[in-house]
């Protein structure tokens, strides 16, 4: 089963980009970790680490990471 993690911060872009992902994924094939940043600061450096730069961001199970749309910068988060 593929594992892929969608980061996000909780703005109505990143909640909408959630829902719109989940609604597509064949939850059989694909285990969904969400992290909302906003309430889980905590993770925002292994996020960095991943290569994400600004959520919603969704990294796949071979490092690649998609930015989609653009709610906000993770400097943004992080203050």
């Amino acid at each position: 089963m593929k594992r892929v993690t969608f980061y996000h911060a909780g703005c109505p872009v990143c909640v909408n980009a959630e829902q719109e992902f989940l609604n597509l994924v064949d939850a059989t094939k694909v285990q969904v970790d969400i992290v909302h940043l906003g309430e889980q600061k905590d993770k925002i450096s292994s996020a960095e680490n991943a290569g994400v730069r600004s959520v919603p961001a969704l990294v796949l199970d071979n490092g690649n990471v998609l930015h989609i749309n653009h709610g906000a910068t993770l400097e943004e988060v992080k203050s």
